[in-house]
Parts: C-alpha cells; structure tokens; sequence
C-alpha cells in the first residue's frame, strides 16, 4: 500500500519502508513488539523442549565405553512421542546446540529406527 498511488492511509507513508543487510534491527521485529515476546516465547518454550529430550535420553539410554550416553531413535520415539509428536524436529535443534549427535540430516521413523543417538 505504501507504493499504491491510490491509497489514502497517511500512517503508511510515515514508516520506513525498509531496513538495509548490515542494519543491527535488520529482519528482526521492532523492539517492544507483541511479535518480538511472542519469538522470545517460542524460543524458551523450544529450549525447555530440548532439556526434556536430554533428560529422556540419560535416563532412557546406556552408558557407552566413551562415557557418552546413547539410545536408539527407535526406543527414543517410542518413549518420547507420547510427551511430544515434535521429536525428530527437537532432535535436530538439540543437534545445532551440539546436545546430541547422530549420523544423516534426518530421521524417519521405521527407517531410521537402529540410529544411535549420543547425548553429548
């Protein structure tokens, strides 16, 4: 609407249109805004979903010779989908904050079963 010539609202023409690569506030939203709790939110509520799944892995897994403690995806699924149908997605956050590790970029159920993953 702000390029519309045909658009009457004023408020639109007083915001900046964007902000530019390198600009701190850059694909971010403005500070203060209902948006920027509402990421805030689903980033703690996310994290507080990562802990659950380290917690399940060490109390669900074996201790291997490393020290490390291990469990299949299969037994992990099976344990962890009735608290949250999310795993594999946690699984792969869990993985970017080097939590935890296992081979392939992602997991299926069924196929993936027999993938030992290793709580870091």
């Amino acid at each position: 609407q702000r390029k519309n010539p045909f658009s009457n609202d004023d408020r639109l023409a007083s915001k900046p249109v964007h902000t530019q690569r390198g600009d701190p506030t850059y694909g971010r939203p403005p500070e203060g805004s209902q948006t920027e709790q509402r990421g805030k939110d689903a980033h703690s509520h996310v994290g507080k979903e990562v802990e659950e799944l380290c917690l399940i892995i060490r109390s669900t897994g074996e201790v291997g010779e490393d020290g490390h403690v291990s469990v299949t995806f299969g037994q992990l699924f099976e344990t962890y989908v009735t608290i949250s149908n999310k795993v594999v997605g946690i699984l792969l956050r869990a993985r970017k904050h080097g939590l935890v590790h296992f081979e392939g970029e992602m997991l299926w159920q069924g196929k993936d079963d027999d993938v030992i993953i290793t709580l870091l």
